[in-house]
């Protein structure tokens, strides 16, 4: 069995901001047939080291970014962990970033932490386990290859993107924390505008780079989504590879959510049943005749929710409904609580997460809409086609690479999915609501549409086979 060692931030089941930690999470059984073993470091936060039963440690240091350390092995589940445990750097009572007060103040030496580590780790291995290739998530891990590369370790490095607007942008005064070497403070290392941006560290390091689409791999290469780092995507664009996520089908199988009434594409009464039960949950007209959209989503801008406050009043005069679930910027949550005060009956709001809602949503939804305005992957509207919730999405990143919009061309070959819109505007999305209205009320056509979304397989199986094909290649080099 081949050996990878993968390093994030997050990691399902252990801790959860958002879809990297999905992605960090399954990917391990997804791999294992294809004979990769994988193991997952990530930081020891609270509560971590007891549920993977952490055993003795197998690494340890005593000048450790200012304390000391050490990594235990664990398992969640079917996958192996490397908890780096320092309690100085994570032992905190808020989030993996910050808490209520902001981010915290040193995170620049709490990830440069779990990079180094990681680093010495596939350098020197443990216990006799030696990773062949290295794979870094996101600006957290970005120091990763770099340390790998500076050090000419001669080990293999994966550097994935999961969402380029985070950066890891620092001050030069970091560089003694972060024990970066000053003499790659250069265009070809780690300085970004005079400042250290560990993402960029890790894009001109690794020796190859995915994104988690192949839309997005193309979308960064320009301004409006490389975010200042258009030019580094440029110059590496030889080794950039987009890979799709996928959807875990044994978390997300309406035959079997045990908080919802089961359904198949074979047996869609259930779904009728959910969303009975759903209206019901929201306080939404349990009459409702014209289709029930939801929203899944954190509440900010980047996911287009001020489009939806834009959109929704056309939608609502003819005749559909709303659901929200979420929890992000103050004034993304206050539009959508007007909404839901303006429109009793038609708009309901819940605001926060609520895993099991959420599954309740998809199951219980005609429609989910994903109206971002950018989007590197996105696994909401590959939840929605598991589950018959058409995906309403705007024609960017992996939502456009996932969803074939209905237009004349995919009706006339039996092959829409969606709808799919573009601009990326109010009025798109309105356009697009009126589209929803008008093909829900064809129930054949809307039948035809829903069961051609269930069929449709986005599960880990091909991705992690061109994981596999990707790691392969850069053993075999």
């Amino acid at each position: 069995m081949k050996r990878v060692l993968s390093v994030a931030s997050e990691a399902v089941p252990l801790v959860k901001t958002g879809g990297l930690a999905d992605v960090v999470g399954a990917l391990p059984g997804a791999l294992l047939p294809q004979g990769w073993h994988m193991r997952v470091m990530i930081p020891a936060y609270p509560g971590v080291l007891d549920r993977i039963g952490a055993g003795d440690p197998v690494w340890g240091a005593d000048n450790f970014f200012g304390g000391t350390a050490r990594i235990c092995l664990g398992q969640a589940g079917e996958t192996s962990v490397l908890a780096l445990d320092a309690p100085h750097l994570y032992d905190r009572p808020g989030g993996p970033y910050g808490d209520s007060r902001g981010e915290y103040w040193d995170n620049a030496e709490r990830f440069a932490a779990l990079s180094w580590a990681a680093a010495v780790i596939a350098r020197e291995g443990i216990e006799g386990w030696k990773p062949e290739v290295v794979h870094a998530h996101d600006w957290q891990a970005g120091l990763l290859p770099a340390f790998l590369r500076y050090w000419n370790s001669g080990i293999p490095t994966v550097m994935t993107i999961h969402n380029i607007a985070f950066q890891g942008r620092f001050g030069p005064m970091k560089m003694g924390p972060m024990r970066l070497p000053p003499e790659w403070f250069q265009r070809e290392g780690y300085e970004f505008w005079g400042d250290i941006s560990t993402l960029k560290a890790g894009l001109m390091a690794a020796d190859a780079i995915t994104t988690v689409s192949p839309r997005y791999a193309e979308e960064l290469m320009r301004g409006e989504f490389g975010l200042g780092l258009e030019g580094v995507m440029q110059l590496r664009s030889g080794v950039v590879e987009g890979i799709l996520n996928g959807v875990d089908t044994a978390v997300w199988d309406p035959a079997g959510d045990r908080g919802a009434y089961p359904y198949s594409v074979s047996r869609l009464a259930g779904k009728a049943r959910n969303r009975k039960a759903l209206l019901a949950e929201f306080g939404l007209d349990p009459d409702l005749a014209g289709p029930l959209a939801v929203v899944v989503s954190r509440l900010t801008a980047q996911k287009g929710i001020d489009l939806v406050h834009q959109a929704i009043p056309d939608f609502v005069a003819g005749g559909g409904a709303l659901a929200v679930l979420g929890t992000g910027d103050a004034w993304a949550e206050d539009q959508m609580r007007e909404l839901a005060w303006r429109y009793p009956g038609r708009v309901g709001v819940r605001i926060g997460y609520d895993e099991a809602l959420s599954h309740q949503m998809f199951a219980g939804g005609d429609a989910v809409l994903v109206p971002s305005r950018f989007e590197p992957c996105g696994l909401t509207q590959m939840y929605g086609l598991r589950y018959g919730c058409v995906p309403v999405v705007s024609a960017v990143g992996g939502l456009a690479d996932t969803v074939i919009g209905a237009t004349p061309a995919s009706e006339a070959a039996g092959a829409a999915t969606g709808i799919v819109f573009h601009p990326v505007d109010a009025l798109g999305l309105r356009q697009a609501l009126h589209k929803l209205l008008a093909l829900h009320a064809d129930r054949a056509g809307w039948q035809a549409m829903v069961r051609r979304g269930m069929k449709a397989d986005w599960s880990w199986n091909r991705s992690a086979a061109r994981y596999a094909a990707l790691y392969d290649r850069l053993i075999g080099a």
